[in-house]
C-alpha cells in the first residue's frame, strides 16, 4: 500500500509538501506543475488516504449459483468464475454467504449484495429482485433496468469461429450446442445457436441437419457426434459449445475412425487448460472467466459503497486461439 513517503520520494519533494497538496491546502506556496506531479504520482501508486481507508466497509456478499455442484465439476466454466469471485472477496476482506433459491429477504438481511451466476428463468429473476439487494449477474442480463451484468460477446465470438471455418474452405459447417439447465424449468437453448443460424443463412451455408443440442457435458459431445455419423449427416467442420463437449467429440471420432482434422475439423469454446494438450491441440475460443468474476465483485462493491442507482452492463470480448484441429480445404 503506497504511503505519503513513497509519493514524496518519487516526486522529489518533502513529505509535508505531499500531505498539504493532497489535502488541498490553499496556503501552500508551490508551483502548479509540482502539485500536478504529486497528484499524478498518487494516482499511479494507487494511494488511498487514511480517512478513506477507515471508511471502507467490510461487505458481506451473497453468491447464488443456478447450477448444482455436480454440474459445476462437469463444466469448469462456472467453477472458474466462482473461484475468481471467492478469491477477490478474500483479497478485499469481504465475507461470503452462499445464497439458495429458497432464501428470502429476511434470511438475507445481513447480506449487502448478491452475485448471480448461471441461467435464470423469469420466475427466478423475480425471486432475486424480491430480495431487495444490489445484484450483479454474470453471463446473463435478465433486466438491465434493475441489475448490473457482466456478459460475453457471444455474437462476435460465434461469427469469428464461423468466418475462420469459411476462410479455410468449409461450407458444410455443423454445431453441437447446449441446453442449459435452470432451477425451475426444463432448460434454456444455447443463445449462440441463433447467431450460428443467422450468420450462415446470410452466406447461404446453413444446414439444419448439421445442428444438434445436448447438455454441456463430454457425454453429449460423444453421443451427438456419433448420431451425426449414424444419420449420414457429418459436416466437415464442427463448432462445439464447450471444450468438455469437444473432448467427447474427440473420443467419438477416435472410435468412429475419423481423423481430426482430416475428416472433421473441430473448434471448441472456453479454452480449458487441457485444450492445448489434446491430440491434435484444440482450436478454441478463450473466455476471460477470471476477469468476469473479479469485475463482478468490483461492480457490486462500487454500487453498494457509492449508492449508484443506474444499472451497468459490461460486455467482455473473447479470443480465438488457433491450434491444429482445423484443416484448410483446398479449392
Amino acid at each position: 500500500m503506497a504511503t505519503i513517503k513513497d509519493i514524496a520520494a518519487k516526486a522529489g519533494v518533502s513529505i509535508a509538501t505531499v500531505s498539504r497538496v493532497l489535502n488541498h491546502d490553499e496556503t501552500l506556496n508551490a508551483q502548479d506543475e509540482t502539485k500536478q506531479r504529486i497528484f499524478e504520482i498518487a494516482e499511479e501508486l494507487e494511494y488511498e488516504p487514511r480517512a478513506q481507508k477507515r471508511r471502507k466497509r467490510k461487505l458481506k456478499i451473497g453468491v447464488f449459483c443456478s447450477y448444482s455442484p455436480t454440474e459445476e465439476l462437469e463444466d469448469p466454466y462456472y467453477l472458474c468464475i466462482r473461484l475468481s469471485i471467492e478469491k477477490t472477496l478474500e483479497e478485499e476482506g469481504y465475507r461470503k454467504q452462499t445464497v439458495m433459491f429458497e432464501d428470502t429477504q429476511e434470511s438475507l438481511a445481513g447480506v449487502d449484495g448478491v452475485i448471480c451466476t448461471g441461467t435464470f428463468s423469469s420466475a427466478a429473476v423475480e425471486r432475486i429482485g424480491a430480495w431487495g439487494k444490489p445484484v450483479v449477474f454474470i453471463d446473463a442480463c435478465p433486466d438491465l433496468g434493475r441489475f448490473d451484468a457482466v456478459v460475453i460477446d457471444y455474437r462476435q465470438a460465434v461469427m469469428e469461429i464461423l468466418d475462420y471455418f469459411i476462410e479455410n474452405g468449409h461450407t458444410r459447417i455443423g454445431l453441437i450446442g447446449g441446453i442449459e439447465a435452470c432451477n425451475d424449468e426444463n432448460g434454456f437453448l444455447d443463445p449462440r445457436i441463433s447467431v450460428f443460424k443467422e450468420h450462415l443463412e446470410e452466406k447461404g451455408l446453413y444446414h439444419p441437419e448439421y445442428v444438434k443440442t445436448g447438455r454441456y457435458h463430454a457425454h453429449y459431445g460423444y453421443r451427438l457426434l456419433k448420431e451425426m455419423k449414424e444419420e449420414g449427416q457429418l459436416p466437415t467442420a464442427l463448432f462445439v459449445a464447450n471444450d468438455s463437449m469437444a473432448v467427447g467429440c474427440y473420443k467419438a471420432a477416435y472410435e468412429l475412425g475419423l481423423s481430426i482434422p482430416g475428416d472433421i475439423s473441430i473448434i471448441g469454446f472456453n479454452d480449458i487448460p487441457t485444450a492445448k494438450y489434446m491430440i491434435p491441440p484444440l482450436t478454441t475460443t478463450r473466455l476471460y472467466m477470471e476477469f468476469m468474476g473479479e469485475y463482478a465483485v468490483r461492480m457490486l462493491e462500487e454500487r453498494i459503497l457509492n449508492g449508484r442507482e443506474i444499472s451497468v452492463k459490461v460486455t467482455v470480448p473473447t479470443k480465438l486461439y488457433i491450434r491444429d484441429s482445423v484443416r484448410k480445404i483446398e479449392k
